[in-house]
């Protein structure tokens, strides 16, 4: 029965939805790296928010661990690249605390607008400040928004409810989602010239981090204000400083900062700053319902292998699961015969979905491919990160989707590329779920593929077949099905043979010594 540890204090119902499902469950928080490493061996899941610092010492210490879930959207604290090469697959809750989110760069726009913080400290000091705290409306005001994904497109709705402009920059965001939205699409330049307010709602990538510098914040409308519940990397604090000090930047309201937790900032003490302590997603609905997803998503990934949310692995839902699973048998065994074939290194890698195999979500067959096809020359690859270990191994991987008609209804072709040959391998489910090898290096065949198989290539003359009988019985190992195909007679020629016991490597060169053998290999399933 897998297990799982509950590390971050979610509440009751997200350990007993677990316990629900069948799963054992212990619930361990404020537990010390050290604590944490001598106990996550035991454990199959781990379920977090993000006090639980997941590092690669941890991954390292983690032998059973086939999965980790955030409660909530934010994985900086996983080491997502030391849990993908171990297999572990990483998830979060993406869209469980987004209307939180949204409403909180709301009020923090609306209290940065009206200085509700400054003029409550004020009133509470017995100072009666009407005229210091004169603020601006946002009716009519210009609103723009760096990210319009899920939680921006919720901010952009709230925002039009107020009678603001929305104007968005997001490379992602297609014309007629913006169109959807009622907000106008526009580049990052044409945003800074013209927003009264900036609210950020982008993931800290590449090109989005430090996005909040002076170079940028030159290119702003003086006397703009910018929000920031997204991730404290989009903005260089030192220099948004520099602009509230020269009024460049009128006020700026964060929720988060560049090291959390932030004991101190070089932005803290200034008046026309708004700070709270990363409160995004701090609610009751929404703490308790990313708790409650996030168990639901690793118990049926733990129970049916079901995948949602995933950041290092393709989703699969339950309900695609069911037609999937035949699939992924045939994908599996299609990467495992060419792997097992393959002696010299891989340059590219390219997977045909044909027929009914095209309308399936095949992201999860091309890894399962990949992990078969890389499993017999690499340790430790399984589905989660197969994908990436063939990029880290220049390994050129192509994925085609086409409905061409054919002798079989749906059909997985795999074309392998070493640097001295090519190789293909085709494969179909016959009565919708027992996978087959239809076709190896272009010569058509129907085979099983079961535990012990022997394969072998060989020129199409008369009397192979009772030679190979004979070394076979003489070494006793039972024949149970054999499966021939040629291209042309006295062409070339494979057969794959089911044997009840594998075949030793002695039997392998008596094989090899029959005359017009070619090749002569074992497999296992």
């Amino acid at each position: 029965m897998p297990k799982v540890l509950i590390s971050d204090s979610m509440g009751p119902q997200a350990a007993q939805i677990f316990r629900d499902r069948g799963l054992d469950v212990d619930v361990k928080t404020k537990l010390s790296p050290g604590e944490l490493a001598a106990c996550i061996g035991a454990y199959d899941g781990l379920a977090i928010r993000s006090a639980t610092k997941v590092t690669a010492e941890i991954i390292a210490a983690a032998d059973r661990l086939k999965v980790v879930g955030r409660a909530g959207i934010g994985v900086d604290n996983v080491d997502i690249a030391a849990a993908t090469a171990r297999g572990i697959v990483v998830m979060n809750t993406p869209f469980g605390n987004s209307i939180t989110t949204a409403e909180h760069a709301i009020a923090m726009m609306m209290a940065l607008a009206r200085q509700i913080p400054q003029a409550n400290a004020s009133t509470h000091a017995g100072k009666w400040e009407k005229s210091r705290f004169m603020g601006v409306e946002l009716a009519g005001k210009t609103l723009g928004i760096i990210g319009c994904g899920n939680i921006g497109s919720i901010a952009a709705d709230r925002a039009q409810g107020l009678k603001m402009k929305v104007i968005a920059y997001d490379p992602y965001l297609s014309p007629e989602r913006a169109e959807d939205l009622a907000v106008e699409k526009v580049d990052l330049d044409t945003l800074f010239a013209r927003a009264d307010f900036i609210s950020l709602h982008a993931p800290a990538t590449d090109a989005t981090r430090g996005i909040i510098n002076a170079a940028n914040i030159a290119r702003m409308k003086r006397g703009v204000r910018i929000i920031n519940c997204a991730r404290g990397a989009l903005v260089v604090e030192d220099d948004l400083r520099a602009a509230l000090e020269s009024g460049q930047v009128a006020g700026a309201a964060l929720d988060v900062f560049a090291k959390e937790p932030a004991r101190e900032s070089v932005l803290f003490g200034m008046e026309q700053l708004v700070a709270t302590p990363h409160l995004g997603a701090s609610t009751t609905e929404a703490q308790e319902k990313v708790a409650m997803q996030v168990a639901e998503q690793m118990a049926d990934f733990l129970l049916t292998g079901a995948v949602v949310n995933a950041l290092n692995l393709p989703s699969v839902s339950a309900e695609e699961m069911p037609k999937l699973r035949p699939y992924m048998g045939l994908a599996g065994q299609i990467g495992s015969f060419a792997g097992q074939l393959v002696e010299s290194a891989l340059t590219a890698v390219a997977i045909e979905y044909d027929g009914h195999a095209a309308r399936l979500n095949s992201k999860p067959l091309t890894a399962l491919v990949l992990e078969g096809l890389l499993s017999p020359q690499m340790e430790s690859v399984n589905m989660v990160n197969a994908p990436s270990m063939a990029q880290a191994r220049g390994i050129d991987v192509a994925e085609v989707k086409h409905e061409r008609g054919g002798p079989y209804q749906t059909m997985i072709k795999l074309t392998v590329t070493t640097e001295v040959q090519t190789r293909t391998i085709s494969g179909t489910l016959f009565n919708g779920d027992q996978p087959r090898i239809v076709e190896v290096k272009g010569i058509p065949i129907d085979a099983r593929l079961t535990p012990h198989m022997l394969f072998i290539t060989n020129k199409d003359r008369p009397g192979f077949i009772g030679r190979l009988g004979t070394v076979l019985g003489d070494a006793g190992i039972n024949i149970a099905t054999f499966n021939l195909g040629r291209n042309r007679a006295g062409g070339d020629a494979i057969a794959l043979i089911e044997v009840d016991d594998a075949p030793s490597e002695a039997v392998l060169d008596q094989i090899r010594g029959i005359p017009d053998v070619i090749r002569a290999k074992a497999l296992r399933f």
